[in-house]
């Protein structure tokens, strides 16, 4: 059985476990719920996480990091 969410990495952490890396479906609707991938906390919808993606990372650390995991995004 395939996996039916995907992986991605914010610049802000979650707040229960300060984890950047979050889990949303493969449908990705606007208004679908982003979890952090450790805790499962529910973080933001979808629409909302690629808005943090476009206005990008606080610092050029953060670019670096998002830019390694996330490269496999079109």
């Amino acid at each position: 059985m395939s996996d039916l969410s995907e992986d991605f990495r914010l610049p802000v952490a979650c707040p229960q476990c300060g984890s950047h890396r979050v889990r949303v479906s493969k449908v990705k609707n606007p208004d679908d719920a982003v979890f952090c991938a450790s805790c499962k906390t529910r973080l933001c919808l979808y629409h909302e996480a690629m808005d943090l993606l476009r206005r990008g990372p606080g610092n050029e650390t953060e670019a670096l990091l998002e830019q390694a995991m996330n490269r496999h995004r079109p």
